[in-house]
């Protein structure tokens, strides 16, 4: 606009510029006398000659014109939302055609970044879980040795009619595997349980693994890879045996896979990891057990049912399965809180699916047998009461009897009280004491 005002009265301002002292003196000049701005003034100013011929000044014409022509159109576009509207889906509409296409680039993680357990520091951890489906992780040195016959202390909050049933050892890197007694497997690493305080009762494990109703946690193992060298060999209720490959087992699913094809009313009571050279032993409620070598059963699908382990009497079932190692002992103990531990060796070897030979003899006074363990003298339990109460105990202090006797009190219980369950405890080689308080 202002060059458009310069053209038109091009005389009076070459006159006025050719009169003035300064650059200043002629901008103030063009501003007084023609109403331009100091950005107009300046830009006639530093107009150049060749801009004042006629075709220059069509030019400078048509663009005063469009500009113009823009102004009353943006005017009118901002006081009309719906032409806004409009303008707005028609750009985005263009946009989706343009770029409608799938991205052709693939985002990957790549090699060498950190991941979650890269910052955690490796730890022995205890995992305890309830029979109602709570779990908790604590530090392993957080127990206290005790001399046979002990009460032992608290270990865990449980509302009524809720216990413990399991206890494992394992470490914060470790892949866990849990397995539940309706043979599905389900797969967390060791920190991804949470740590809780020493009443706490933990967390749901609905919360980290999507069991269904009914579903509980009967046995626990801890690996660093999945391979073939290796097999889950597992036991049921029912006397049912199988072993499946370890790699069939690899899985980031939250659903979990299913690990045997159980029966009904059947449920998976025991899981070892096993490599083809084992010899397992089973032992029921009532006080029969039988040792055969794993040969004796192939290596099956995840879907396959099994084959028959033990052949049970009526209102019997198992009640616990592991694997022997030279110079063992089976270690079983009863509900109310009598155990025993007899050598390996007092038991023969059979072929799988007999009726085994008797382990110990039950009475009113020991009561019916909860579980059993193949251990040996530097080997460390933990035994676990329905109130929660729990005792560490070395094995080497528990006598040896014959398999056909009553075993001796290993546990002092509180009225209504029994024992649940017990688990191995894994103690390092330079751990000359434990501390005294438990969770």
């Amino acid at each position: 606009e202002g060059l458009r005002i310069a053209l038109d009265h091009i005389d009076a301002i070459i006159k006025l510029i050719r009169a003035s002292r300064t650059v200043d003196e002629a901008r103030d000049g063009l501003m007084e006398n023609f109403g331009l701005s100091d950005k107009q003034a300046q830009a006639i100013l530093d107009m150049r000659l060749q801009r004042l011929t006629g075709l220059e000044r069509d030019k400078i014409e048509a663009e005063y014109q469009e500009l113009i022509a823009k102004i009353a159109y943006y005017k009118d576009l901002l006081s009309d939302v719906h032409k806004l509207m409009g303008i707005v889906k028609q750009e985005m509409l263009e946009i989706r055609d343009k770029y409608s296409e799938g991205r052709r680039t693939e985002i990957t993680i790549g090699e060498g970044e950190l991941e979650i357990e890269d910052l955690i520091a490796e730890e022995d951890i205890v995992i305890t879980a309830t029979y109602n489906g709570y779990i908790k992780r604590t530090p392993v040195g957080l127990y206290r040795n005790q001399k046979r016959g002990g009460r032992g202390i608290s270990g865990i909050s449980t509302r009524e009619e809720d216990f413990v049933i399991h206890l494992f050892v394992t470490t914060t890197h470790d892949y866990v595997l849990f397995f539940t007694n309706q043979g599905r497997v389900y797969q967390l690493k060791g920190h991804e349980i949470p740590e809780t305080g020493r009443q706490a009762r933990g967390t749901a494990i609905i919360n980290l693994i999507n069991v269904e109703p009914g579903e509980r946690v009967t046995a626990i193992l801890t690996i660093r890879d999945f391979d073939d060298q290796h097999t889950i060999f597992m036991g049921t209720r029912f006397g049912v045996v199988k072993k499946t490959l370890l790699s069939e087992f690899s899985t980031n699913r939250k659903t979990g896979l299913i690990a045997i094809g159980l029966d009904d009313g059947d449920e998976l009571i025991g899981a070892e990891i096993t490599d083809g050279e084992f010899e397992v032993m089973m032992a029921t409620r009532r006080g029969q057990s039988i040792r055969f070598h794993e040969d004796q059963v192939r290596a099956m699908g995840r879907n396959a049912r099994g084959v028959k382990g033990i052949t049970l009497d009526e209102n019997d079932f198992v009640i616990g399965m592991d694997v022997v190692k030279l110079g063992t002992d089976l270690l079983v103990v009863t509900e109310k809180g009598y155990g025993k531990r007899t050598a390996v060796d007092e038991y023969r070897l059979q072929s799988r699916g007999g009726k085994g030979i008797k382990t110990l003899r039950i009475s009113e006074k020991n009561g019916l047998i909860v579980g059993m363990r193949v251990v040996s003298d530097s080997d460390e339990m933990m035994f676990v009461t329905a109130l929660g109460v729990l005792i560490r105990m070395k094995v080497k202090d528990i006598s040896r009897y014959g398999r056909d006797t009553q075993g001796v009190k290993i546990m002092k219980l509180d009225d209504e009280d029994f024992v649940t369950t017990l688990a191995l405890v894994a103690i390092k080689d330079d751990e000359d004491d434990v501390q005294e308080e438990l969770f």
